[in-house]
Parts: structure tokens; C-alpha cells; sequence
């Protein structure tokens, strides 16, 4: 990348150079992380031989999702992701709300990303461990997006390696057993739906193309082939360890697992693979990691540009074409969440805020026409359901933080109209927006 802006690009905007290839990778970095290393044993013990059917829920619910969100994307090509679709298509409040939901709600996430790392490499000191691999990777960021996409490359390479590795030693070890896949009378609809909504978190980051929409190169079709393509090999790795884990540990085994790959690798009978596992898991949340803190500050950025946000956090680099000061002040808020949060609080309150802001990506999409080449009107109306019953079948505290959080967010919006204090214009770079005019 060179230090001047790309073609197409201009002052206070983001250069398009991620092609369709950069755009999958960053979405398989954000997906295939640690969510699939800490998320099988919570979900195991919620949906217990049920949760491989709590894998499909989720995963119907995230391809409708995915699907909306590609829709809206090529529609409104630019950062900021829901919050931008919420406000072009249904309101102000609803993309503030989308937001406010995402910023919060990933927050957590990049924290609970930063504590994964330090708890592998360095369990006496996981919060010092995780602040340092805040501050690195928020350094990468702000080099310019073509770094974070190198890197990303390499993770996603490592991470997969890993996975595939763990999944061999099962299926060769000659301990897997039929029989552990069967549903039993330990299932109930609510534990799945639960388990569903934990899985939920280790495979939501295909936002993050999204996100990324204003330096995607062709946006209009770059991105409704990214995300299905990101969400789909995803969906394929993460039912194939999950199948691996239950033929070999089973599902009670494995919901008491705290590290249950390690566990599965250990009862294959490879105790040599515990620590590429370590290893792996602690690249794979790096990854995720990197393309969380991306996706937070480029909705902080566009959250800036129509004063939400203070304004200064709008600010693009002239050199390195990034929102330098919202990556800034989004790696400082996670470097003090990750030396204060508790990585299972942490995961419970990000699935919450993230289920909320994809309901309002769906209830956007649905407001598409068919000029517009909106989805099948049941994959909008589906992802909308999907996401608040799995968001309120979440564990009690989760449900109440979140609730409480994401209350206090809409309460700050209503009491700046109230005081006199309405949203400002918006930006010159959101009022660019294609199909924004007449939606006004």
C-alpha cells in the first residue's frame, strides 16, 4: 500500500483495497478463532447429546443473518455495518441502537479474545498476557488494513493446520464410538436454544466483511460472495470438530471439559499435540482478536462521523488510510476490559449485544425491495426470531447485563433529544451513501 490514498479514495475516506479473496479471509479470521477451542464444553453442558442440533440452529440463524447482512452491505457499501443499514432503513435510533449494541457487545468479545491468548500462553499472568496482545495487535491495525489482511492470512493458515491436526488424531485414534452421537433424555429446547446461543459467539464475525464495506473493492459484488463463502467453510470445520469431540469424549465428558480439544487430543491417545493445541488456540484468538478490534473501530468511526461518538474519534490517517484515533481509543477501552473482565461474563454479555445488532440487520433487510435485490422474505423474518429467542435463552446474568447495558445506551440517545441535544448532521462521507437519498 502506498502512503497516498487509493484511487476512489479521498480525504477523511477509506482506500478500497481488500479484493474478494482479503474480504473471506478476514471474515474466516474473525469466525474461526478461539470460540471453537473454550466454546464446545458451556455448550456441551447446556444442550448435553443435543448439541450438535444447537450447531445447526445456530448455524441456520447465522446464515440468515450472514445473508441480510450481505444484501444490506452491497447495498450501503461503507463502514460501520447495521449501524449504517439500522439508520438508513429504519430510523436514527435503531442504527444508534445497532451500534451501540455491536461496539459494546464486541468489546467484550475482543476481551474475551485477549484473555484466551493469555490464559494458553501464560495462565499466572492471562491479564497482563492479554493487555500486551491488545496493544500489538491494535499497533498492527494501524498500519494500514493490507497488514491486518497479511497477517490474518497467516493466522487463519496456522489456526486451520491446528484444527485439522486435532480432527485426524480423533477419527485415527480408534476411541471414537458411534453410539456418543445419539440424542438422549439429558436434551431439552431450552438447552439447545442455550447451546445454540453460546456457539452463537464462536462463529459471528462474518460481520466483519461488513464492517469493512468502504475498503472492499466492487463492494456491490465482492461482498454477497465473501460472507456466505466465509460463513460456510466455518460452518464445515466447526461440525467436523464437534463431531470429532463427541465420538471421542462424548457429550458428558465433554461438557465438563475446560480446555476441550486438549481433552480430546489427550483421549486420542496424542499427548504430543497438547501443546500445538495451546499454541493454536492462542493464535486462533489472536486472529479473532485482530479482526475484532478492526470491525469495533470502523464502527466507531462511522458512529463519529454523525456525532454520536465524539468527533475527533472520525479521523482518518492521511498516510496510513485508517481511523487511527477510534482503532486508538478502542484498544485502550479493551486493554482496561481485559485486565478487569472474566472471560465466561465476557462471553455470555458479547453474544447478547451481537444477536441484538444482527435483529435490526435483519429487520433492515426486510425493509429491501426487490430493486434492491432484498433476500426471500423468510430468511429476514427467520434471522429476526433467531436472534431474540437465542439471545433470551442466554444465562440469566448475561440476559440482565446485556439488557441493562444495552438500556442505558438507547437512554443516553433519548436524553440528548430531551435536553436539546439532537443527533448533528451527518457527515459528508455518510450522506455519500448510495440509495441513501431517497430513503430520507
Amino acid at each position: 500500500m502506498t502512503d497516498s490514498a487509493s484511487p476512489g479514495s479521498s480525504a477523511g475516506q477509506l482506500a478500497r483495497s481488500l479484493g474478494t479473496g482479503d474480504a473471506v479471509v478476514v471474515g474466516l479470521g474473525a469466525m474461526i478463532g478461539a470460540g471453537i477451542f473454550a466454546s464446545l464444553g458451556p455448550a456441551a453442558h447446556a444442550a448435553g447429546s443435543g448439541l450438535l442440533v444447537g450447531l445447526v440452529v445456530a448455524g441456520v440463524v447465522a446464515y440468515c443473518n450472514a445473508t441480510s447482512s450481505a444484501r444490506l452491505a452491497a447495498r450501503y457499501p461503507a463502514s460501520g455495518g447495521t449501524y449504517v443499514y439500522g439508520r438508513e432503513r429504519l430510523g436514527e435510533f435503531w442504527g444508534y441502537l445497532a451500534g451501540w449494541s455491536f461496539i459494546v457487545g464486541k468489546s467484550a468479545s475482543c476481551a474475551a479474545m485477549a484473555l484466551t491468548v493469555g490464559t494458553y500462553l501464560w495462565p499466572g499472568h492471562a491479564h497482563a498476557v492479554a493487555v500486551a496482545a491488545v496493544v500489538a495487535l491494535t499497533a498492527v491495525n494501524y498500519g494500514g488494513i493490507q497488514k491486518s489482511a497479511w497477517l490474518t492470512r497467516v493466522i487463519v493458515g496456522v489456526v486451520l493446520a491446528v484444527l485439522a491436526a486435532v480432527v485426524t488424531a480423533a477419527f485415527t485414534s480408534g476411541h471414537t464410538d458411534t453410539a456418543r452421537l445419539e440424542i438422549r433424555g439429558d436434551t431439552t429446547v431450552t438447552g439447545i436454544m442455550q447451546a445454540a446461543g453460546l456457539l452463537f459467539f464462536a462463529f459471528a464475525g462474518y460481520a466483519r466483511i461488513a464492517t469493512l464495506g468502504e475498503e472492499v473493492r466492487d463492494p456491490e459484488r465482492t461482498i454477497p460472495r465473501a460472507i456466505p463463502a466465509a460463513l460456510g467453510i466455518t460452518l464445515l470445520v466447526y461440525a467436523t470438530v464437534a463431531v470429532a469431540a463427541l465420538l471421542v469424549l462424548g457429550p458428558q465428558q465433554l461438557s465438563t471439559a475446560t480446555a476441550p480439544l486438549t481433552e480430546l487430543v489427550r483421549a486420542s491417545g496424542h499427548e504430543w499435540l497438547v501443546p500445538v493445541v495451546r499454541i493454536g488456540a492462542a493464535i486462533a484468538a489472536l486472529g479473532s482478536l485482530l479482526a475484532l478490534i478492526l470491525g469495533v473501530s470502523r464502527t466507531t468511526l462511522a458512529m463519529a462521523r454523525d456525532r454520536h461518538l465524539p468527533s475527533v474519534l472520525a479521523a482518518v490517517h492521511p498516510r496510513f488510510q485508517v481511523p487511527h484515533r477510534a482503532e486508538l481509543a478502542v484498544g485502550a477501552v479493551v486493554a482496561i476490559a481485559s485486565a478487569t473482565t472474566d472471560l465466561r461474563a465476557a462471553i455470555g454479555f458479547s453474544s447478547f449485544g451481537v444477536l441484538l445488532y444482527y435483529a435490526i440487520a435483519n429487520a433492515a433487510a426486510w425493509t429491501l425491495t426487490a430493486a434492491e435485490r432484498r433476500p426471500p422474505r423468510l430468511i429476514p423474518i427467520l434471522g429476526l426470531i433467531g436472534c431474540l429467542a437465542l439471545a433470551f435463552t442466554l444465562p440469566r446474568v448475561s440476559v440482565l447485563f446485556g439488557a441493562l447495558v444495552i438500556a442505558f445506551g438507547g437512554a443516553i440517545y433519548v436524553l440528548r433529544g430531551v435536553i436539546g441535544s439532537p443527533t448533528q448532521p451527518r457527515s459528508e462521507e455518510s450522506s455519500k451513501l448510495p440509495g441513501s437519498d431517497e430513503r430520507r
